[in-house]
C-alpha cells in the first residue's frame, strides 16, 4: 500500500473512503469495503479543535496503516489537521480535496460522518453533489448496540480486550518503547520486556493478558509496581517470553484477560507476585494458542 500525504498526490480517478478511521473497527471496514484509497486524518482533530475531550486512540498512525493494508486498501492519503485545515469550509473540503486534487469517482462515509468547519458537512451534502457516487454505509451494531470507537475504548479500559477485540474485528493491538527495567525477569526463565504505555493511546486495565508478539505467545502484565507507585510513576506494560527487536519497539495483539489483579495485590511482596504472575503465565499458553493457529 502506498502511504502518502495530500501535498504528494498525483490526480487520478479514485474510489475513496473518507474518515478518521481510529481502531478500524468493524463499521470501518465496512466503509472502506470496496475503496481502493483511504483519505484519514492526522492528528484526531478532536485533538485540535477542542483537545479537552480528545480520547485517548486505539490505535497509532502505523497501527492503523498496517490495519488498512491488510483490507487490500490501495493508497492511504493522510490529511496533516491543524488549525488552518479545520476553519475549511464543508464545500471547500469536497470542491478542493475530494474533486479537484484527489479526482473521486465514489466517496465512501458513514452515515454519521461529519467535516469541514465546524462539523457542518454531512452525507447529505456529498449525495447532493453529481460529481461523484457517494456510497453512505449504515452504522454497524454487534450485540444490539453501535459498534463505535467509544464503546471500544471503554472496554479496553476495564480489560475486556476479548469484547473488543470481536467489534475491532482483530485482537486489540500494542505497540511502545521497550525501557530498562529492574532486570528481575530473567530470575523466571524466560525473557521480559518493559513497555511505558503511551499516554495518547488507550491502555487495557490492571491485569494479565494473552497476547502475540511478532510469532511468539506471551503474557503482558499491566499494572503500577508497588514501589514505582509509591514513587509517583506511570503503569507499566511487562511482556513476558518476549526478546526485544532490531529497534527496540514492541508490537503486540492483546487477546484475552487471563487474570485479574486485584487493587489489595499491589501490596502483596515482589517474589509471590512474580510467582502469581508466572503461573497465570501458563494460563496465556492455553488461553493464547488459537491466536497463533
Amino acid at each position: 500500500m502506498h502511504v502518502t500525504s495530500l501535498s504528494d498526490v498525483t490526480r487520478h480517478p479514485r474510489r475513496i473512503a473518507v474518515g478518521e478511521f481510529d481502531g478500524v473497527h468493524l463499521g470501518h471496514r465496512a466503509v472502506i469495503d470496496g475503496s481502493d484509497t483511504v483519505l484519514t486524518f492526522e492528528p484526531h482533530p478532536l485533538v485540535v479543535v477542542h483537545p479537552e475531550v480528545a480520547p485517548k486512540l486505539l490505535t497509532s498512525l502505523d497501527v492503523k496503516i498496517e490495519l488498512i493494508e491488510s483490507l487490500g486498501v490501495e493508497e492511504l492519503v493522510v490529511i496533516p489537521f491543524d488549525h488552518l485545515f479545520a476553519e475549511q469550509s464543508s464545500q471547500e473540503f469536497i470542491d478542493s480535496i475530494l474533486v479537484q486534487r484527489l479526482d473521486a469517482t465514489t466517496v465512501s462515509v458513514g452515515e454519521n460522518f461529519r467535516f469541514g468547519n465546524g462539523a457542518a458537512g454531512d452525507s447529505a451534502l456529498l449525495v447532493a453533489d453529481g460529481r461523484f457516487e457517494t456510497r453512505v454505509v449504515p452504522l454497524v451494531e454487534a450485540d444490539g448496540e453501535v459498534v463505535s470507537s467509544s464503546r471500544i475504548r471503554a472496554l479496553v479500559a476495564s480489560g475486556e480486550v476479548e469484547a473488543a477485540g470481536r467489534l475491532l474485528g482483530a485482537p486489540f493491538r500494542l505497540r511502545g518503547e521497550v525501557v530498562d527495567g529492574d532486570r528481575r525477569g530473567r530470575t523466571l526463565g524466560f525473557p521480559t520486556a518493559n513497555v511505558i504505555p503511551n499516554d495518547l493511546l488507550a491502555c487495557p486495565g490492571h491485569g494479565v493478558y494473552a497476547c502475540v508478539v511478532g510469532e511468539r505467545l506471551a503474557a503482558v502484565n499491566v499494572g503500577v509496581r508497588p514501589r514505582a507507585a509509591r514513587r509517583g510513576l506511570p503503569a507499566r506494560l511487562r511482556w513476558r517470553s518476549v526478546r526485544r527487536g532490531p529497534d527496540d519497539r514492541v508490537p503486540s495483539a492483546v487477546a484475552r484477560r487471563v487474570a485479574v489483579r486485584l487493587g489489595a495485590s499491589a501490596h502483596r511482596p515482589d517474589a509471590p507476585r512474580r510467582r502469581a504472575d508466572a503461573r497465570a503465565a501458563q494460563r496465556v499458553r492455553r488461553a493464547g494458542r488459537a491466536l497463533l493457529a
